[in-house]
């Protein structure tokens, strides 16, 4: 282990990550996708690559995938492998759990796009109250959630935020551990709570109905 140790001492330094490049999910069909996020949410179709092979597997496997521009020059992207297929939910997995965000300028904004998708007929949760941003929340055509958001806390009020996440995760990480040994002898329950409830107000609605 010390050597270990020694010899990670010498490694180059993390790289400064800029921003996030893309994220890729699977599509159903490339125009229906296009249609939504191009024509309702406004982000413009940008690139497209088209392959019979998977570049970083080697494998056959037909594909077109198209990306759509954010306006810092980060994409969201997709790949329509030509079968009318869309990806299948996680069966262990709740559909509210993977999601991506998109940060739009205000509140206002917000609810003009709320306004916006439920005239294209579009199914919209929210607005949300998460304290330090609002939300919204509906799924594109091939069933990935998305989120819009609209930051209320400013940088002085996140770096305060960021003081503390560190000790959180750490005692979720102990309490986790612990959970784990009385789970193994059959003394724990189903899921680990966490140590502290952000979230009061949802409880009491949730308990009133």
């Amino acid at each position: 282990m010390a050597a270990v140790l020694k010899d990670l001492a010498h490694l180059p330094a993390p790289a400064p990550i800029r921003q996030l490049h893309h994220v890729a999910y699977r599509a159903k069909d490339a125009e229906e996708t296009r249609h939504f996020y191009e024509d309702i949410l406004g982000l413009p179709l940008y690139h497209i690559i088209q392959s019979d092979v998977v570049p970083s597997t080697g494998e056959y496997c037909p594909y077109t995938h198209f990306f759509f521009r954010l306006q810092d020059g980060s994409f969201i992207a997709f790949f329509d492998l030509g079968n009318d297929e869309a990806a299948a939910p996680s069966p262990n997995n709740p559909l509210w759990v993977n999601h991506i965000s998109f940060r739009v300028d205000s509140v206002q904004t917000l609810k003009d796009m709320k306004t916006r998708l439920e005239a294209h007929g579009v199914e919209v949760l929210g607005i949300t109250d998460h304290h330090i941003f609002h939300s919204i929340y509906f799924f594109d055509p091939n069933g990935v959630r998305l989120e819009l958001s609209a930051q209320l806390a400013d940088e002085f009020q996140m770096l305060q935020e960021s003081k503390t996440a560190h000790a959180r995760l750490a005692e979720w990480t102990a309490r986790k551990e612990q959970w784990r040994r009385e789970r193994a002898a059959g003394n724990a329950p189903a899921a680990l709570k966490p140590q502290q409830n952000d979230r009061p107000e949802f409880l009491k609605d949730s308990v009133r109905r």
